[in-house]
């Protein structure tokens, strides 16, 4: 039910690099086929995390929003 998308962001030298950025208008539409399949929470922009409103979006699912 709920869905986060992100950029990777390479955290040093001795993690894997960036293969490519993505511009946000991708995400916005990554965001939009999401919410298209049925994901009721969304959270898809290139600073985004895993715990990005995690405690609101799992209220939320659990409130029967």
């Amino acid at each position: 039910q709920m869905l986060t998308l992100g950029q990777y962001l390479q955290p040093s030298i001795h993690h894997l690099p960036i293969a490519r950025f993505v511009p946000p208008e991708e995400f916005e539409r990554l965001g939009a086929v999401a919410r298209r399949m049925g994901f009721r929470h969304v959270a898809s922009e290139p600073m985004v995390r895993s715990s990005y409103h995690a405690d609101r979006q799992a209220r939320e699912v659990l409130a029967g929003d």
